[in-house]
């Protein structure tokens, strides 16, 4: 639950590509946007997978930092991978977060997004857009992203979900596997992971 909810709060980052708008500005206009596409598609509501993750592809993955998230999410295994190391595992690293991102589009049902007020200030190039996501008999949650700006647009590189970074997160899972069976053991598992999804 905590996963697809994650992703569904990712489903802001839509067009992120005008860096003289507020970021808080973008994040409520794209997420509206992008899920305005989801519940009006009959295709997506129906489990379309190959629309599904089409959208996710468009909309949502290429307003990632995704230098910035590898390296966070890495950490000390980052400066010492190869260059081929580096580009693998980003490969499959976005991989792994489409098929997260799609998987919560195919289970939207409803759920709207509140917006809290935006401090930062004048110049920040790294501030935090804080929202809550709130489900039909459910609890809100509260969600923080990360973004930073650019030569020409905000990214985001983190998103925290209830207190809990996924960066964090994920870096904890990774920096285990990297323990045991070395980066390039990571990067096969992640791929194993992803060619079982598209079975």
């Amino acid at each position: 639950m905590v996963k697809w909810m994650a992703a569904l709060a990712c489903v802001g980052f839509m067009n992120l590509a005008m860096a003289e708008t507020a970021p808080d500005e973008l994040v409520k206009k794209t997420a509206e946007d992008v899920l305005s596409v989801v519940k009006q598609d009959k295709d997506i509501k129906a489990g379309n997978q190959s629309k599904i993750f089409a959208l996710a592809e468009e909309k949502i993955l290429p307003n990632f930092n995704f230098d910035r998230v590898s390296r966070l999410v890495l950490g000390k295994a980052w400066t010492k991978a190869t260059p081929e190391q580096k580009s693998a595992f980003q490969d499959e690293f976005r991989s792994l977060l489409l098929r997260t991102y799609a998987t919560a589009l195919s289970k939207y049902s409803n759920q709207t997004i509140e917006y809290k007020p935006f401090r930062a200030q004048p110049g920040e190039t790294d501030v935090k857009v804080k929202t809550q996501i709130l489900q039909p008999g459910g609890q809100p949650v509260a969600v923080d992203y990360s973004l930073e700006k650019g030569s020409d647009s905000w990214k985001v590189y983190d998103i925290t979900i209830e207190g809990v970074s996924l960066v964090t997160n994920y870096r904890g899972q990774f920096s285990n596997e990297i323990r045991q069976n070395g980066l390039d053991g990571l990067i096969q598992k992640l791929a194993a992971k992803n060619q079982e999804s598209t079975k």
